[in-house]
């Protein structure tokens, strides 16, 4: 019923969880928070959170693309942040990747994101 999607264009899953997973019957793909993770190296990608922003977006662009889905199929993001004060920086560069209508979204600080990276993107897309 549920389909594990899995790309090398995105960082792997470092725990126990999948990229993203499809539900077929459904029509839609969940995708895991992405961070800022070189997907070939594995290194962290940028000191700032709208630096990193950028290689998050480009990692859940790739999950998506795998489950036969793209940006302009988000329904709904969370954003999780190390720091609010970085909300406006972040909220500009996420604002570049949508068109038209952006997807709902919400936007929380948490206390620590993997890695201690500054941000953190969930997203739900339909098929």
């Amino acid at each position: 019923m549920k389909q594990a999607i899995s790309t090398d264009k995105a960082p792997g899953a470092i725990g126990p969880y999948s990229q993203a997973i499809k539900v077929p019957c459904a029509t839609l793909v969940f995708c895991s928070g992405q961070i800022a993770l070189d997907p070939k190296t594995g290194a962290i990608v940028g000191k700032t959170a709208a630096e990193q922003c950028r290689r998050v977006m480009e990692n859940l662009a790739a999950v998506l693309e795998a489950a036969g889905a793209d940006l302009t199929k988000v329904v709904k993001t969370t954003i999780f942040l190390a720091d609010m004060d970085e909300f406006a920086a972040v909220n500009e560069v996420y604002g570049s990747y949508f068109a038209g209508h952006p997807p709902a979204r919400s936007t929380v600080q948490a206390a620590r994101l993997p890695r201690d990276v500054r941000v953190e993107i969930e997203a739900i897309a339909a098929l």
